[in-house]
């Protein structure tokens, strides 16, 4: 019919044109024949198009285009649940860690009597998903799974608790066989702006963080002195010696607690930045949920970022006050103190910083505390991605303390737990060299050095050698 309308139109066409312009008209007559045969075969394909669209299956039967089509519309679908997962994905972060430790401490450094050589491992994963977002106000939660088995040397009393912050093991020195892993923390976090901005933006914002914590990710921070896997290892240096090696802090065997923060960050001043904290712990029974969280440790910190000329330094100002907190005889006993955390880089390669405790109520083996020291990039000598680090700290034996530990027998056993009078100050320094190979890998030799091990002024020197390996991603 199509093919029929199209001759009859063109010889019309023809016709009604002068007879010095008529082409061929047999010729005219053919090419239209095929204009029209072409157009019904393309119609045809189209209807045969349009027929095997109608159905998902392939098969060799159908036209080429077809096939083409449908392989096409199934890899978009199979790309489609990868693309879904990655928006899942979106925003998550994971970040861990796996350390190995080698220390060697002499005979007249040991509480065997014996040299010791000791290994051991951790490893630490930490994830932060995104949890929510209510307008402008967005939450995150985190989970941080920790692993290892070793403590390490086991030295004479001294007042720091450990030369190896980075021993860990569940069950303790009674299982030495465990290497389970913990979850160390599991907290949730609201992100409150509250002016200056929308979002991440917002130059004044609060901060609501609830679960289980690490206390000192949050308090007593510094950039120099707060992480083992990376330079200090003597827990002197890692934190507050008040609060983490004396215990003021009650934390469970791990370190941690359930506990809130509440923070208000304010950053709408260019010249430096200022943070308020107040954090409510479990302590004692409650830090392990074995029992009531009341008697908590109470903790309120001021945080500035401040820059002498233009290098950067961080100012902490905190205090403390706990319930549960143990005294030199273990007993639980109310607990007062304050302390300073200051970082400061002073030089393009060199950061100094400080830490400084007082206990003001409570009786404990050591009543203040102060520790110096700094890092130095090496840039100086072209290994821009190492380091050299030292520190010093001195810890005062309490009066208390002093008057009782020739005879103090806490655990009950008949004979004095420390066996000397302790007096005058222990003193403590530590000197690391960290090679950076790249991919993540570091390498850190280590010397530490205590004199007057716990307050006693008879007792020779600790010395205490070792080798850091981290893998980090």
């Amino acid at each position: 019919m199509g093919r029929r309308l199209l001759t009859t139109l063109a010889l019309a066409a023809c016709a009604a044109q002068p007879a010095w312009a008529h082409p061929d008209l047999a010729q005219m007559q053919a090419l239209l024949e095929q204009l029209a045969a072409r157009v019904q075969a393309l119609e045809a394909r189209n209807g045969e198009l349009e027929k095997a669209l109608e159905s998902e299956r392939l098969s060799e039967r159908e036209p080429e285009l077809a096939t083409r089509l449908k392989a096409l519309e199934a890899r978009s679908q199979a790309m489609e649940a990868p693309v879904q997962r990655m928006r899942a994905l979106d925003g998550i972060q994971v970040e861990g860690s796996l350390i190995g430790v080698g220390q060697s401490a002499g005979a007249g450094a040991t509480a065997s009597g014996q040299r010791e050589t000791r290994l051991n491992y951790r490893g630490d994963v930490q994830v932060t998903v995104p949890a929510g977002e209510w307008g402008e106000v967005t939450g995150k939660a985190l989970a941080h799974v920790r692993l290892g088995q070793g403590r390490g040397a086991g030295l004479r009393p001294t007042y720091t608790s450990s030369t190896n912050s980075l021993g860990f093991e569940v069950g303790g020195v009674n299982d030495p066989d465990s290497s389970f892993a913990i979850l160390a923390q599991g907290w949730y976090q609201l992100d409150i702006p509250l002016s200056g901005g929308a979002g991440a933006q917002a130059q004044q914002r609060a901060r609501v963080t609830l679960g289980k914590i690490d206390l000192f990710g949050f308090f007593d921070g510094n950039q120099i002195a707060a992480d083992e896997a990376t330079r200090f290892q003597n827990n002197v240096f890692v934190h507050n010696p008040l609060l983490d090696s004396g215990a003021g802090i009650g934390a469970d065997a791990y370190g941690f607690a359930p506990g809130v923060i509440l923070q208000y960050l304010d950053e709408g001043d260019k010249a430096g930045s200022w943070s308020y904290s107040l954090g409510v712990f479990g302590s004692g029974a409650g830090a392990n949920f074995s029992g009531s969280p009341g008697k908590p440790l109470v903790i309120a910190q001021v945080e500035t970022a401040q820059r002498l000329g233009h290098l950067p330094g961080q100012y902490r100002l905190y205090a403390w006050t706990n319930g549960r907190a143990p005294g030199w005889d273990g007993s639980a006993q109310r607990q007062h103190g304050v302390g300073l955390s200051v970082d400061q880089q002073v030089l393009d390669d060199l950061t100094l910083f400080a830490r400084w405790g007082r206990l003001t109520k409570g009786q404990t083996r050591f009543d203040s505390a102060l520790t110096l020291g700094g890092e130095w990039r090496g840039n100086d000598w072209g290994r821009g991605g190492d380091a050299l680090g030292l520190a010093w700290g001195r810890l005062r034996t309490s009066k208390g303390f002093a008057g009782v530990s020739a005879t103090l027998d806490a655990d009950g056993d008949g004979r004095p737990d420390w066996g000397y009078s302790a007096s005058g100050a222990e003193t403590l320094a530590e000197l690391y060299y960290r090679w950076n190979l790249g991919h993540g890998l570091q390498l850190t030799p280590s010397l530490q050095y205590i004199r007057r091990p716990g307050g006693d002024g008879a007792a020779g020197a600790v010395r205490v050698l070792g080798l850091r390996a981290q893998w980090a991603f």
